[in-house]
Parts: C-alpha cells; structure tokens; sequence
C-alpha cells in the first residue's frame, strides 16, 4: 500500500514557517501520541534548530498510557521539554505556562540583564495534519482563535495569538514533506486521519489496522466484534457480518466496514492503543 499526499499549499506554508523562525523563542510542537514520531515533520528540527522546544503528546487519552512515559522519556532525552496532554478535554494544559517559562528561562534572563522587561515569549505552533493544533490553541486561549475540523487541511496560513502578557502563539498550518520514505509512516498517517481519506484504498488501510491489531493487541478484535481469525481479510469480512455492513443483494460491504473499524479507532472505541514505540 503506497500512500503519498503534499498539496501545494504547503509548500508555500513551509516557506512562511521558514521566515518567521526569525521571529519566535520557542517551537511548541504536537504529536499524535498514538503515533509520536510518525507524526512529527522532520523539518522541523532543521527550522526550529537552536529554538528552545517543547513536545506536547496530544490525544493522549488514546494511546496506551504504558507507551506515553517511553514517548516521554525519548524527547527529553532529546532536549525537549514534555506535556501530556488532550485539548479536546482541556487535560494537561494548566501545565503548559509553567513549562514554556521554564523551557525560556535562558531568554527571559538575558531579556531581563537587557533592561527589557515583560516581553512576552513568543512561540511557534507547529505539527502535521489533523493533529490537534487549532484545538489546542482553542482550549489553551480559552476562546475560539482558529478554525476547527476533523480533517486535515482547516488552517490554510500564519495567524498571531496573544494569549496574556507572557505569550504570544503563531498558529501555522499543519503540514508534511514531500515523501514517505517508511511506508510504514504513511500507514499510520493514514489510520490517525492526518492523510486526506479521499485518496485512500480504505479496505487495504482497514486489513493492515487487523494486522497490526492482531499482533499487538490480539484480544480488541475478538471482544468488539467477535473474531477469531488471524486472516485479515476473514477478519474484516467477519466486521462487516458483525455490524451489519451489507451492499444491495446482500453482498457484504467491505467499504462501510473497513470505514466502521477506522473510525472506531480514531475515536478510542477500540481502546488505548499505540501504534509505534520509541526504538530500543
């Protein structure tokens, strides 16, 4: 399955990330902690290189809690700064001024030897597609600053966010690189909703979610939908016969099925899961 998605926009929106890194103390970067560093642009690091960071591992409500503290473990050994966090909720965010003040410190104190007084740091927000930035921004501010959607897409350019005296926010658009060498990363794109649907084979995305599931959390399948087979398509089959996913005739609809199962992944229906760990 060959998956590869990199509208036109955000080459323009890379452009603009790269002359207002000139501007900003601190990279705020989210991750889907189902999926941390599938879903971490690599651009990043050479844009925000010398910017202090911080790592902020939303939804994680959905992922597997024992997961969260290796993903934890790895960015701060990475010299990042580490939130937990899930901006539909509100959860973590209280946090957040604390660790940008602390992740500042350095900035604030020369500020302060300057004789320049209550600056506010300014931060950059950045992540791929579909990852939460808007809503983040939305739950920290306390109001609605930016647009919203559960596709990707919705934030189209750069847009100043004074949030209080102490921080400013640059929301930018979530965007990719140009191609998914590990095709294994695009999968996993594709599962959390950070690739558009519309050009995905969801059948084929839905057998590899059952492979996956199989071998890393076998008993999900059996006790949502009652099977027993290791086979994915038998199994996906066995999903549409469970839920009722019939075509005209009949016929078992494997589309509205294989959607079904995504969906109730994203949505944690399946439980807390992820889907890729830190490498030993």
């Amino acid at each position: 399955m060959n998956i590869q998605w990199y509208p036109g926009h955000m080459t323009k929106a890379k452009r603009a990330m790269k002359e207002d890194i000139k501007l900003i103390d601190l990279i705020i970067e989210l991750v889907d902690a189902r999926v941390p560093l599938s879903s971490r642009n690599p651009d990043i690091d050479e844009l925000g290189a010398g910017k202090a960071r911080i790592v902020l591992l939303n939804k994680s409500d959905l992922s597997d809690e024992r997961c969260n503290s290796a993903w934890e473990s790895y960015f701060e050994a990475k010299g990042c700064y580490v939130v937990k966090v899930n901006s539909k909720s509100g959860a973590g965010l209280k946090q957040i001024n604390g660790v940008v003040q602390e992740a500042c410190k350095e900035k604030i104190e020369r500020d302060r030897r300057r004789g320049i007084l209550n600056r506010p740091v300014r931060a950059m927000v950045v992540g791929i597609p579909n990852v939460g930035k808007s809503t983040f921004i939305n739950s920290f501010a306390g109001k609605a600053c930016t647009k919203t959607g559960n596709r990707p897409g919705v934030t189209k350019g750069n847009q100043w966010i004074r949030l209080n005296k102490s921080l400013e926010l640059l929301d930018t658009p979530g965007i990719l690189w140009p191609k998914f060498e590990d095709q294994q990363v695009g999968i996993r794109l594709a599962l959390i909703g950070s690739v558009n649907d519309e050009i995905l084979n969801k059948d084929e995305l839905a057998m590899e979610l059952i492979r996956f599931l199989t071998k890393k959390y076998p008993r999900v399948l059996s006790e949502r939908y009652g099977i027993e087979t290791e086979d994915a398509l038998e199994a996906l089959m066995q999903v549409a016969q469970a839920r009722a996913c019939l075509a005209k005739g009949g016929e078992l609809d494997l589309v509205k099925a294989s959607n079904l199962l995504i969906d109730d992944f994203r949505s944690g229906k399946l439980g807390r899961m992820t889907l890729e760990l830190p490498a030993q």
